[in-house]
């Protein structure tokens, strides 16, 4: 089954020592599918008011240059945002163990509880973690506030934005600067199948079908280009 993995010694001591940092998939979607998104709404939009292929080129290298540095700065500062808070979190929490041990022990004792554990053993738990304080607070941080286990990365979530952002943004724009025949309509092919193929990739961290998560995203960008194109053609000229 999909997401099945190896229960030896060795497989889990592997899979643990891996799991130290957070996932860059939620980034790449993001930046991919707004990438094509708006890039092709640019076209589709410039396209239906009637302009020249000149003028669809030069906005749209515009916006995958300016929205997709827009975009990684956005999520820089979204997940900077997020790694202070933790930071912060981790000074009160560090302050509350010094000031008042009791009752931050308290707090892992009902945590435990509610993980099950009881009598003696639930007592062994709240000792032997009370008796390590980075571990303490990683668990009040993840189990009190509801954080991730792992310290959230602002560069590493810019950098695959921006990339993402740009390797999809330019697929509406090469039609265009490759000087095909009937440009718009390979343009809405290749952006058609981006879509596709982001949703379907994205399939492999989830329990839905590839052709079904290809669809749905297939679906909700070709409405966005669809919109954009009507709201061009209003302007005709």
């Amino acid at each position: 089954m999909k997401g099945d993995h190896g229960h030896s010694k060795e497989d889990i001591a592997r899979r643990l020592a891996g799991s130290n940092g957070t996932g860059r998939l939620r980034d790449a979607v993001y930046g991919g599918i707004d990438g094509a998104v708006t890039t092709f709404a640019i076209a589709a939009g410039v396209e239906g008011a009637g302009f020249s292929q000149g003028v669809i080129i030069a906005l749209g290298i515009a916006n995958v240059l300016a929205d997709g540095f827009s975009m990684a700065a956005a999520n820089y500062l979204g997940t900077k945002a997020d790694l202070d808070d933790r930071r912060r979190l981790y000074k009160v929490e560090k302050r509350h163990i010094r000031q008042y041990p009791e009752g931050e022990r308290e707090e892992l004792r009902q945590i435990f509880q509610e993980l099950g554990l009881s009598g003696e053993v639930l007592e062994g738990a709240v000792r032997s973690v009370a008796a390590k304080p980075e571990k303490w607070i990683s668990l009040m941080l993840t189990s009190e506030y509801g954080l991730a286990p792992a310290e959230p990365n602002p560069v590493a979530a810019a950098l695959t934005t921006f990339a993402a952002f740009m390797a999809a943004g330019i697929v509406p724009l090469l039609p265009f600067m490759l000087g095909v025949p009937d440009p718009f309509l390979t343009a809405a092919l290749a952006t058609g199948a981006v879509f596709f193929g982001i949703g379907a990739s994205k399939s492999v961290w989830s329990l839905a079908p590839w052709w079904k998560s290809g669809l749905e995203t297939l679906a909700i960008g070709s409405c966005a280009a669809a919109v954009a194109y009507l709201a061009g053609s209003l302007f005709r000229v």
